[in-house]
């Protein structure tokens, strides 16, 4: 590779992730502060869609930090940041709507979500490893210790890429339940997806780069092998 190619590779490591992340923040913190018309919490539209969907044994519960929403598979539970837990804001129910889809994914057993809760194990060993056995075959000349830190880090990717379509479908899942449920009318239904589209360009930069990481790697084990 020219150093031109690896200065444009580098800039799209770096830019990506942090354009991704300020999309998202700057998305969210707009919408916070904009009321939606049914004046309900975060708490409130997630109990309520996981009632309308006969789910009863997932709780919901407020967490620490910003923007830490996230749904737990194996406690069953549902938890929200403290302003979409407390506040009936438009960005509090898009965020609560689109955890609830994932417990939705999680009742019905979907493909990708079960695909993915089975890549962990590898994909986190993948993710704490691969770096450590790639640098270990440059240093040591070891071609074998190389390649395998491509294969750990490629169970990390394929958990990257499999989360993509698991994201995706939560929140389609969680614009269908707020529109089915009157939770928001048909104003709100653009500026809704805006918050939730905002939010999945952080997975796909974070697949785009760890695939780029990816491909860079294979590539110097390719030359490695031609010398």
């Amino acid at each position: 590779m020219s150093i031109e190619v690896y200065l444009i590779y580098f800039a799209i490591l770096l830019i990506l992730p942090l354009w991704a992340q300020s999309k998202v923040k700057k998305t969210y913190q707009k919408h916070m502060k904009i009321r939606n018309s049914s004046n309900v919490t975060g708490a409130e539209v997630a109990r309520r869609l996981l009632q309308e969907n006969g789910i009863y044994d997932v709780r919901v519960e407020e967490t620490k930090g910003f923007l830490s929403d996230h749904y737990d598979p194996r406690k069953k539970v549902v938890r929200l940041s403290s302003h979409n837990f407390h506040e009936p804001s438009q960005s509090a129910a898009a965020v609560a709507a689109h955890e609830v889809g994932h417990a939705i994914q999680d009742a019905e057993e979907y493909a990708f979500l079960r695909f993915r809760h089975a890549l962990v194990p590898v994909a986190s060993l993948g993710s704490n490893m691969s770096f450590f056995l790639i640098l270990g075959g440059l240093l040591l000349g070891l071609t074998e210790l190389y390649l395998l830190g491509i294969v750990f880090m490629a169970f990390a990717v394929l958990f990257q890429l499999v989360t993509l379509p698991v994201e995706f479908d939560a929140s389609n899942r969680a614009m269908g339940q707020l529109v089915s449920t009157g939770m928001i009318n048909s104003a709100e239904h653009r500026e809704t997806k805006k918050v939730l589209n905002a939010a999945a360009w952080t997975y796909v930069a974070g697949a785009v780069v760890a695939l780029l990481e990816l491909l860079r790697f294979i590539l110097m084990f390719l030359h490695m092998n031609q010398e």
